[in-house]
């Protein structure tokens, strides 16, 4: 289940200093977070940030790469598989005041995540923004997280996983289910129903081949910084493709091997800190 946060009177903290190609779509832009906003699993930069604010071990960590590596090398991202480490994540929150997490996550912003944003998704959503579109995060990451990384970049809102909290704690359950795959999708068709989009107007933006039922739902589908099968998809369907890494590819090839299997973890960490983060 995913929240609607929009964020009110939101304004950019800078902008583009030219305005850029046009656009696609009129009403409303979609953007996946991890790989297409930010390089790498948003979740696991949060969790390392709480982590080194003791809010769990490195033990926790370890099991959280350990199973995701696994998960992820296994090539499959199985509803039951992707369940389980949810609640296992969970059950790591259980606890925790969701105001401190809160809290935390805006000093991690500042010392982290801005600095691990794509500078060209970045770009785009910008100028989404100055066209006078509206422009959403969608994403598998908590809600927390999400909105707070579209309040920074001055976005409309942001749709994430729920946890749930009583009492500013977060309980160790969840709010529907993770929103992941057709979940999005779901998702973006509920806020077009409220907003009164036209998704053939809308655009959508995404690095994994996950979110195709999310990129079928518009008119104007975006792959960035494609995975190989939303590469080779999008190649047949005509579809826009944007790369963003071509930059940092020679600094890729010197961290092959066992740093690509901890990004691997990261990525992982994201599916179940996702959880642990979303306290």
């Amino acid at each position: 289940m995913s929240t609607y946060a929009p964020s009110a009177g939101a304004t950019w903290a800078a902008r583009t200093t030219s305005p850029g190609p046009a656009v696609p779509g009129r009403d409303a832009a979609f953007f996946d977070l991890d790989n297409t906003i930010v390089r790498g699993a948003s979740i696991f930069h949060l969790a390392r940030g709480l982590y080194r604010r003791r809010c769990f071990t490195t033990r926790d960590i370890a099991e959280f790469a350990t199973r995701q590596a696994r998960f992820r090398i296994a090539g499959t991202e199985d509803l039951v598989e992707i369940t389980c480490a949810t609640n296992r994540a969970l059950g790591f929150v259980r606890g925790l005041r969701q105001s401190d997490v809160v809290a935390a996550g805006e000093q991690i912003y500042d010392e982290v995540l801005q600095h691990k944003l794509w500078a060209g998704s970045v770009a785009l959503a910008r100028r989404h923004v100055d066209a006078g579109h509206q422009v959403w995060l969608v994403t598998a990451a908590p809600t927390e997280l999400a909105s707070l990384i579209a309040r920074r970049l001055g976005l409309t809102g942001a749709l994430g996983t729920v946890a749930e909290v009583v009492d500013d704690v977060y309980t160790g359950r969840l709010v529907g289910t993770t929103l992941h795959g057709p979940a999005k999708a779901a998702a973006i068709r509920a806020l077009a129903a409220r907003e009164s989009f036209d998704l053939d107007a809308c655009a959508a933006y995404s690095d994994s081949s996950h979110d195709l039922p999310m990129l079928q739902t518009v008119g104007h589908p975006c792959a960035v910084n494609p995975d190989r099968r939303l590469a080779e998809y999008a190649r047949r369907h005509g579809w826009t493709v944007q790369d963003f890494r071509a930059s940092r590819r020679a600094a890729q090839v010197t961290r092959a091997g066992i740093p690509a299997v901890a990004g691997l973890s990261a990525a992982a960490v994201s599916v179940q800190l996702a959880r642990r983060t979303t306290r």
